[in-house]
């Protein structure tokens, strides 16, 4: 699941105000804090820290309007910790962020 442009653009866009340099860091920082949680979820050895780090992916997608992050963050909470498909796909989404 590629991530949408459209929302996520425009709430870096808005918050930016128009400079090109700080849209560029705060989109790189979105990424990076994304890839940090998924890292998390990744390493979780119980339900505990899965579940923490799938929750702060959900905020992260609510506060940046991101409905595919959303729904694989979703899909992580009702997921059983350390469940590979929903790691990988999260994956993709950081690697699908880090491109464009």
């Amino acid at each position: 699941m590629a991530y949408e442009a459209g929302a996520l653009e425009a709430t870096l866009h808005a918050a930016a105000g128009g400079d090109a340099v700080l849209f560029a860091e705060l989109r790189a920082t979105y990424a990076e804090s994304i890839a940090r949680q998924v890292d998390l979820l990744e390493r979780s050895r119980c339900d505990g820290n899965w579940m923490v780090a799938a929750m702060r992916l959900r905020g992260l997608a609510a506060s940046f309007h991101s409905e595919s992050l959303l729904l694989l963050a979703e899909e992580a909470l009702e997921s059983a910790p350390g469940e590979p498909t929903v790691v990988r796909r999260l994956k993709s989404h950081v690697a699908d962020l880090s491109i464009d």
